[in-house]
């Protein structure tokens, strides 16, 4: 058996396979995520199984669209560092009038 021993990798569990072929994680992971991207090594054997957020078809343009992409990390950015509020440009509007 190949033993890991890189210091980003613990043994979390011991599994096996039932009837279908199928592997339950338990409840022992700390990154839980529905979806995941699973790679083993060709010479060994190891199975990695890398969480991933799954991207709709219908949502790639903001990848495809870099001054949108840098707004929405920015205000993201803001969220995080605890700015919040209306622009200066809409403060006085109201949105109940016209």
């Amino acid at each position: 058996m190949t033993n890991l021993t890189h210091a980003h990798f613990e043994e979390i569990t011991s599994v096996h396979f039932d009837q279908k072929n199928r592997v339950s994680l338990g409840r022992n992971l700390k990154h839980r995520s529905k979806d995941y991207r699973v790679y083993q090594d060709r010479k060994t054997g190891v199975i990695v199984m890398e969480p991933v957020a799954i991207i709709p078809l219908s949502e790639p343009w903001l990848e495809k669209n870099p001054k949108a992409k840098a707004a929405v990390e920015r205000g993201l950015g803001d969220a995080k560092a605890g700015r919040f509020g209306v622009p200066k440009r809409y403060a006085k509007k109201t949105w109940a009038s016209k």
